[in-house]
């Protein structure tokens, strides 16, 4: 895991045309997306539409990526982050916990960023595998050039899944992607873009990576 230090970053909406600033507390995020070696070994499951061991697990739900967080804090003899109410469709996070969780879009943004301020941390063809240069498929995590935090394919490849609803007045239970992915145009692989999916939906460009709240920790993510 790395370690991702304090600072503040401003974030915006275009359909409110708001810009508010957050402060993010240090946390740890993996330095790769979940891949699918990673996601079989703690779940018994390959649901990706390409297979390869290093490619980054996508086809799966913001629920299938908060239960993998769960389940990989239970097999460290983590508390787990989350609580489920599946029936109810409900998910709570304690932020006492220990365990494995999904970053906020706040976190992802100030972790990919990585201290920078323009649109991308590295020039694109170095950095993020994107439409024009993916050959039309999902890469091997840890591909293209790291941000100066060590973190790679923060842009590109696939999108994260994050924590928050993206906007409830409008789109309800739907939640907050970041960082573009293999098929996208340039202008989606930036800091600053977000997408958004309900938390049911599948999709064969959406990944995820685990963060833990705190400045301390190590485990499978780690290989």
């Amino acid at each position: 895991m790395v370690a991702v230090p304090p600072g503040r970053v401003t974030l915006s909406d275009r359909r409110t045309q708001s810009r508010w600033a957050v402060e993010v507390a240090p946390f740890r995020l993996a330095p790769f997306p979940v891949t699918q070696a990673q996601y079989a070994q703690v779940t018994g499951l390959w649901p990706s539409s390409a297979r390869g061991d290093r490619l980054p697990v996508e086809g799966v739900s913001w629920w299938d990526a908060i239960r993998f967080c769960d389940a990989l804090s239970r097999s460290e003899g983590l508390t787990p982050a989350y609580r489920l109410d599946a029936d109810a469709e409900t998910a709570e996070w304690d932020t006492s916990a220990d365990g494995y969780r999904l970053p906020t879009k706040a976190e992802w943004e100030h972790a990919c960023r990585a201290g920078t301020t323009g649109p991308r941390y590295g020039v694109l063809n170095e950095v993020a595998w994107y439409q024009g240069n993916s050959q039309g498929r999902v890469q091997p995590v840890g591909g293209k050039r790291p941000n100066a935090w060590g973190l790679y394919d923060m842009l590109g490849n696939v999108w994260d899944w994050c924590w928050d609803v993206y906007d409830a007045e409008v789109y309800g239970a739907y939640r907050v992607l970041r960082g573009g992915g293999w098929a996208d145009e340039h202008w989606s692989c930036r800091a600053s873009v977000r997408r958004r999916s309900h938390p049911t939906f599948r999709i064969d460009d959406v990944g995820f990576r685990v963060a833990r709240s705190g400045e301390s920790g190590r485990g499978l993510v780690d290989r």
